[in-house]
C-alpha cells in the first residue's frame, strides 16, 4: 500500500513529503523523502522499487507486493501501466474527471478500471504506519536555516 503524507511545515513555507509503502501489519517497507512541491505520482515507481522483504530462508529478498491500494493521486495511466507490467493487482479509485472523459468517449473510452472496495478499505494501514513513526519520534521536524544558505536542520519533536 502506497501513500504520501506531508511532514510538518516549518515557518517560511518550506515543506517535505514522506512517500511511504507499508505492509498489512503497518510496518514500513520503503520510504522516500522529497520536497513538498514534488508531485505524488512521480514517486510512485521509486517507492515500489525500494521494497525489499527478506526471506526467512535462503534466497533473494522479495520485491513485488501482492497488491497495492492507493488514493486517487496515483490514478493516472503511467502508474496503472507500471502495475500492469509488473503483474501487481491494485485498487485505485478513478478520478471523477477522467471517469467523465472516458464516459464521454462512449465505447472508444474503454472499460473502467477494476476497483475492489474491500481491498481499498485496508489503505488505512499506511496512515497507521505513519502515525507510528510520529509517535515513536522516528520522523524529525525539518527546519530551514535561512542565514546559513538554506540547509536543512533535522530536529526531534
Amino acid at each position: 500500500m502506497v501513500r504520501e503524507v506531508r511532514a510538518w511545515v516549518a515557518r517560511g513555507g518550506f515543506t517535505t513529503k514522506l512517500h511511504l509503502s507499508a505492509d498489512g501489519r503497518c510496518r514500513p517497507l520503503s520510504l522516500i523523502v522529497t520536497p513538498g512541491q514534488r508531485a505524488d505520482c512521480t514517486q510512485f515507481e521509486p517507492v515500489l522499487e525500494e521494497i525489499r522483504v527478506p526471506r526467512t530462508g535462503p534466497g533473494r529478498p522479495r520485491k513485488k507486493p501482492d497488491s497495492v491500494a492507493a488514493h486517487k493521486a496515483y490514478s493516472n495511466g503511467p502508474c496503472r501501466g507500471y502495475l500492469r507490467r509488473r503483474g501487481i493487482r491494485h485498487s485505485i479509485p478513478e478520478k471523477t474527471d477522467s471517469q467523465a472523459s472516458r464516459q464521454r468517449k462512449g465505447s472508444r473510452g474503454g472499460r473502467p478500471p477494476g476497483f475492489d472496495e474491500e481491498r481499498y478499505k485496508k489503505r488505512n494501514t499506511v496512515e497507521r504506519a505513519i502515525n507510528r513513526l510520529k509517535v515513536r519520534h522516528e520522523v524529525a521536524h525539518v527546519k530551514w536555516e535561512s542565514h546559513e544558505g538554506r540547509r536543512p536542520v533535522l530536529t526531534p519533536d
